[in-house]
């Protein structure tokens, strides 16, 4: 399997929500974080916009900008404007004067994701993802997003797999981008993909899961040394191969646990343990909790 494919299909992102922001004059507002993907595109005008409390940063016209998980960000027509905490709302925001046409609108919109692998997954992807208009994508991110927009608005038959499939393809033209904005890059899983080493490697664990890998048949594939491609996996993608190996089956376990009508022994196979007993040992030094367990009380959360 292809891993950003692989990654995509656990998220399962569905629901999504999506309203004009708009704002004239002089403003500005403050977010908590909230555990979220969003997406936003400048329509018209400019803003600026700071996560964490970091140095603020201008998007022009035409800018898309997506967050894995949204922290906590400023939103302001000039950099050094107060700005005032707001509650995140699913109803169209008008910013600054209410009376006039606005100088700045953006399409903003958020779905939701399968919350049991959200934090392992997460942690594959960058803060944030900015495709500056000039670098030519984002005319298709802005098709793409208005007919998730359209999509919303109607009531048509099949709308909810409708807006799934739209939902997966908006974060797939976006995650794969190369096109991103100076300052975007970080360890993780997009980076490890742009390399041609690691990408054989990722590659190969996706599409074998349940081998049994070590560094050294895995620096073979990459066709490194032991030693340069254990350093080069750990700088690019923030862990080791074999953590990142581990998380990933667990991750793959999870997910069949939630869905169920599989056995332990099928599971533990399926992602490379010999025995279902070797397979709940490694789940419990990692969750801190029996398969069983874990799949009752996700039964359990369903159902609630």
């Amino acid at each position: 399997m292809e891993p950003l494919s692989d990654v995509i299909a656990l998220l399962r992102p569905r629901a999504a929500v999506s309203k004009p922001i708009t704002g004239r004059g002089r403003w500005g507002v403050r977010y908590a974080a909230h555990n979220a993907p969003g997406f936003s595109i400048i329509l018209e005008g400019e803003c600026w916009i700071s996560f964490d409390a970091k140095e603020p940063v201008k998007y022009r016209k035409g800018d898309f900008l997506l967050l894995p998980s949204t922290p906590p960000f400023t939103l302001s027509s000039d950099p050094g404007v107060e700005c005032e905490l707001r509650d995140p709302t699913n109803m169209p925001v008008r910013h600054g004067d209410q009376e006039g046409a606005p100088d700045f609108v953006s399409l903003g919109g958020s779905f939701s994701i399968e919350q049991v692998n959200a934090s392992l997954l997460l942690a594959l992807l960058p803060q944030a993802i900015h495709i500056p208009a000039a670098a030519g994508r984002t005319g298709r991110l802005s098709r793409l997003i208005d007919l998730i927009k359209e999509e919303c608005a109607n009531e048509e038959p099949g709308k909810e797999m409708v807006l799934q499939r739209m939902l997966e393809l908006l974060l797939i033209e976006a995650l794969r981008s190369r096109d991103v904005a100076p300052g975007d890059a970080q360890a993780g899983l997009l980076h490890g993909m742009r390399d041609a080493s690691l990408a054989r490697v990722l590659r190969a664990m996706h599409t074998d899961v349940s081998a049994n890998w070590t560094v050294a048949g895995l620096a073979k594939v990459a066709g490194l040394s032991r030693s340069a491609f254990a350093a080069r996996f750990a700088e690019v993608l923030g862990c080791g191969p074999i953590e990142y190996l581990a998380r990933w089956r667990m991750a793959l376990a999870k997910e069949a646990l939630i869905q169920g009508g599989k056995t332990l022994d099928k599971i533990a196979g399926e992602i490379g343990y010999e025995s279902a007993s070797a397979f709940s040992t490694a789940f419990r030094k990692r969750l801190g909790c029996s398969p069983g367990k874990f799949a009752r009380a996700s039964g359990d959360a369903e159902a609630a």
